[in-house]
């Protein structure tokens, strides 16, 4: 939601400050519970902040709260013209939890247009505060006509470079990017923590003794405003990760996601899923966004603030976060009216797109949703889970809250059975107003019903989710051991939604487990919780009804690969993450226990991990085919979910859920993870090619005969008849990180916990290596892709009820015979779509390169991870290279000739390659006894980006540069 700002002038007195930085929360969400009130009434009232209420005719507000006897016995608000009414008493149609920690209230049908929504309360020298929990403003009660003094027009930011290392510590800080909002000239201040200060944008200290030091800047623009900000320096003997090649690595990869050159976010300040738009997987254009970006995003920041001791920016990212893709409470307006005793309307499950829309059964049973009382009672009406996708370009025009042109905006795809591929996808906004599409919208393709109401809709991907939980584990336990507290208010966030994940634990409509009947079996608490991260979680409700209503709904359908045992671990075992409703500990130390056990169900005699299970047999709650595998009355399922391509078939699942595994074996060297990763990283070992010295192959696609055994709990079987083949290999980048991941967590745990496994720890160091030699670009790192599936671009078929006429936002028809592409014709103008339609006319695979923003951090974060472990460590290493050469080059850019120097001491042969961006290797060069220059003709290339690289060849050393031709 984009806010508006306000400049109004009232009759009383309202100041509205409009500002984009501000430390104006009054201390919230406070401590302790909201102190007595007794009978308190303010004649004045200031909106502070951006998109606050025009609360211009209020001339009174009284509360009367009493903490002693727990009671708010009046919270009204005066008017001077009857709008509303003259006299509003509230009481009505407030909620509060005063009498807690981090007290607040939530206001709903006020009448006041802008009021309604959840606040923290506070009280600050007598006055009364509402600070927003959703904007950036706070509403102050007063009876001064003063307002007050709040906002920090100067911000001080800077960098300091290096902040960990032995002393004599040389640092460099840059303060070139703090600002002042009213342009004023700054005067920059620098106390060092060491007894040193200078003045001045960029300058230097030496810190020439151990110990942990807070190098504090001070901006003013002398006119009484200024702004500050802290960076601990720690010299040690041994202190932190200090620096090596690895560290560099995740530095380069970071500023380039971040150098708005590069494109890898929208205008608004959203990553984008890539930097290209053509692409089509699960996002089906290139610049949305997902919340497992979103989630990679909040650990880039953690990592970040690991190696640099900078903490900030982790803020800034869950700032964006809850700014963008959490929805706020005016986009799920009617979350009070949801009935936990009825929590959805039953509809089956279809397998193909064309068997739908799936009527509305009113008589089907469905259970009892036994955790969203206790949520709401925690934390208040609204559901903090991400939604899973985001237009950040409005490339489809729907905005949101059907405006049509805000950005970035909620909407969705999939929604027709486990067939339902993404080129099969209808997109829809997620605020249905029927402002597009037939006469009732884009609902008649999902549901079927005799009248349909306008609604809010979205859907969570837990395993995005439970991975913010999870970098938040690692951001608390960096900090603390920097002896650095990072922001409270972040680790509540995530402690949140670890425990709105909750919901996730439950059969899709609370039916018991194994069930096998759509027309039987109504769950009555959780008897129908099978513990698990299902695929999703889905929540809405009406638009502006008369009988406003809400829903809720999990899935029956469970992964392996939306599996996260590092999240359960942190929300059952750190005392800082223990959730803070009534059941989420109990709840999650339970999924702790199952998700292991699921994993050890799963896993095939080779090593890897099969798909998952469902409490509903063809989405219908069937009865299972005779001889199913079961696990605690779940069936088993090598493709759960989705099968357009099967959902068990992807070599990624392996890599990304079993790299928690590993974390988790590496955290608690818990003897059921340790088996099942010893098992795993040797099935891997056999799997992954290296290819020469600079290329490598990982499996792709994956076949699966057989099945488990049925689940004993205390006689777990060894699943001789389930079986894993490797169909394809592939070279996805992001998915090979996540793969080094594993390998080095694993590395680290037998370390830590037992006999060290080297041979992993050089896996993961061959895949990095390999890849950073052969796939880095001048925008990260990239490798071909060929795409044979694009033809679909052409032929497919998307299926629209014989009954159905509409069209899209931008005009599109929707009818019976439209395709993926005549329902995206923005797609004509992409400037890769002439390269697509002649590949597709020539009969051959379209090839590209993409820059998926979520691979490009988690290779960052895969080498920051193999630097904090092993480093430039090469201990037990039967190839210990020696030190690197020196290599010199220029003049770059060139037009013509290109001087190389190699300083190698005449060691050894030097192996010179001259390589485009499409990985082609352009010229070759071979210097030879002892031979330290030569020039390498560059005169009838192509002027672009190429890569030098330079291979010693006696210690099997590779540097990389780029080059630029004229």
């Amino acid at each position: 939601m984009k806010l508006r700002k306000l400049s109004v002038l009232i009759l009383i007195l309202i100041t509205l400050n409009a500002f984009s930085q501000t430390t104006c929360d009054f201390g919230t969400p406070a401590s302790s519970p909201l102190a007595t009130t007794n009978h308190k009434t303010y004649s004045y009232v200031h909106v502070l902040g951006d998109g606050g209420p025009n609360l211009s005719n209020i001339t009174n507000f009284t509360i009367n709260w009493s903490l002693e006897n727990n009671g708010l016995y009046q919270f009204s608000l005066l008017t001077n013209n009857g709008i509303p009414s003259w006299w509003n008493d509230l009481l009505s149609k407030v909620t509060h939890n005063f009498n807690q920690n981090q007290p607040g209230v939530t206001i709903s049908s006020s009448g006041f247009p802008g009021l309604d929504g959840s606040y923290w309360v506070a009280t600050d020298n007598g006055n009364f505060v509402l600070v927003s929990k959703t904007a950036n403003y706070r509403i102050y009660f007063s009876n001064s006509a003063i307002a007050p003094t709040c906002v920090n027009k100067v911000v001080a930011e800077f960098s300091a470079t290096p902040t960990y290392g032995t002393a004599p510590l040389l640092v460099d800080f840059d303060a070139s990017a703090s600002y002042d909002t009213d342009g004023q000239e700054l005067t920059y201040t620098w106390d060092f923590g060491d007894g040193n200060t200078a003045v001045g944008v960029v300058v230097q200290n030496t810190y020439t003794a151990n110990g942990i030091y807070q190098a504090k800047l001070t901006v003013s623009d002398g006119l009484g405003s200024e702004g500050e900000k802290v960076i601990p320096i720690s010299v040690t003997d041994d202190n932190g990760p200090g620096d090596n090649e690895y560290f560099r690595r995740f530095n380069e990869i970071r500023s380039e996601f971040y150098d708005p050159a590069n494109g890898y976010f929208s205008a608004d300040g959203s990553p984008h899923h890539s930097i290209e738009t053509l692409i089509v997987e699960a996002p089906d254009y290139g610049h949305e966004s997902t919340s497992e970006l979103y989630s990679y995003w909040i650990w880039l920041e953690v990592m970040h603030g690991k190696l640099s001791g900078d903490w900030s920016e982790l803020n800034n990212v869950w700032t964006k976060l809850e700014q963008f893709i959490i929805p706020t409470h005016d986009d799920q307006p009617t979350n009070a009216q949801y009935d936990p005793s009825s929590p959805a309307t039953y509809a089956p499950e279809f397998p193909l797109p064309d068997d739908y829309p799936s009527p509305l059964n009113f008589s089907a049973p469905v259970g009892v949703d036994p955790i969203s009382p206790d949520l709401t009672a925690t934390y208040g009406e609204d559901v903090y889970q991400m939604h899973w996708l985001l237009d950040n370009d409005n490339f489809y025009g729907y905005g949101n809250r059907g405006d049509g042109t805000s950005t970035p905006s909620y909407i969705n795809t999939f929604q027709r059975g486990e067939q339902e591929s993404v080129w099969e996808t209808i997109p829809h906004p997620s605020w249905e107003e029927f402002n597009w599409g037939g006469q009732d919208g884009f609902l008649p393709f999902f549901i079927g019903d005799q009248t349909y109401s306008k609604q809010w809709r979205y859907t969570s991907a837990p395993d995005a989710d439970a991975r913010v939980v999870q970098a938040m584990y690692w951001a608390q336990r960096y900090a603390k051991e920097q002896g650095i507290s990072i922001s409270n208010l972040d680790m509540d966030k995530a402690v949140k939604m670890g425990d709105y994940l909750r919901l996730a634990m439950f059969d899709k409509y609370f039916k018991p487990m194994g069930v096998q009947s759509e027309t039987n079996g109504a769950g009555t608490g959780y008897d129908s919780a099978h513990y698990l991260m299902s695929w999703y979680i889905s929540w809405g409700g009406s638009v502006g009804a008369q009988y406003p209503w809400a829903y809720r709904i999990s899935a029956s359908h469970c992964h392996f690969g939306y599996q996260n045992p590092v999240a359960a671990y942190a929300l059952t075992q750190e005392q800082d993450m223990r959730p803070l409703s009534q059941n989420g500990h109990r709840d999650w130390s339970e999924s702790l226990t199952r998700q292991m056990e699921f994993y050890e169900w799963l896993q095939s005699k080779e090593g890897a991990i099969a798909g998952g299970a469902t409490n509903s047999w063809n989405g219908n709650y069937s009865t299972y085919p005779s001889g199913k595998a079961t696990f605690y009355d779940m069936a088993y399922d090598d493709n759960p979910v989705y099968h357009d391509p099967g959902s068990g078939t992807w070599f990624g699942w392996q890599a990304w859920s079993m790299e928690r595994v590993a974390e988790y074996y590496y955290i608690t060297n818990d003897a059921r993870a340790k088996k099942i990763m010893d098992k795993w990283v040797g099935w891997v070992k056999s799997e992954v090619r290296l290819l020469g010295s600079d290329d490598f192959e990982i499996p792709s696609t994956l076949e699966w005969s057989g099945q488990p055994d049925t689940w004993n709990a205390n006689n777990p079987g060894a699943n001789n008849g389930l079986s894993v083949n490797v169909v394809n290999y592939g070279k996805d980048l992001g998915i090979a990180a996540s793969l080094a991941k594993a390998l080095i967590y694993y590395a680290a745990a037998t370390r830590e916990h037992g006999k060290f496994d080297a041979a992993s720890r050089d896996l993961a160091k061959e895949i990095l290596d390999r890849m950073w030699r052969t796939y880095r670009d001048d925008k990260g790192v990239s490798a071909p892709e060929s795409r044979g599936d694009y033809s679909r671009f052409f032929t497919q078929e998307v299926f629209v009820p014989n009954s159905y006429n509409g069209t899209m936002a931008n005009g599109d028809a929707i009818s019976p015979g439209a395709t993926f592409l005549s329902i995206r014709s923005n797609y004509y103008n992409d400037p890769e779509f002439p390269a697509l339609q002649a590949a597709y006319e020539s009969g051959v695979d379209y090839t590209t390169r993409y820059h998926r923003s979520w691979a490009q951090i988690e290779v960052a974060l895969a080498n920051a991870e193999y630097g904090l472990f092993f480093g430039e460590d090469t201990s037990e290493r039967l190839d210990t290279p020696k030190s690197a050469p020196i290599v010199g080059i220029g003049p770059n850019p060139t037009s013509d000739i290109l001087n190389i120097y190699v300083g190698n001491e005449g060691k050894g042969d030097v192996e010179i390659r001259l390589i485009d961006l499409s990985g082609r290797v352009i010229k070759t060069d071979l210097m030879t006894n002892g031979q330290q220059s030569t020039q390498m003709s560059l005169g009838k290339l192509p002027s672009g980006l190429y890569i030098l690289e330079t291979n010693d060849l006696s210690i099997n050393k590779v540097q990389r540069n780029k080059i630029i031709i004229k």
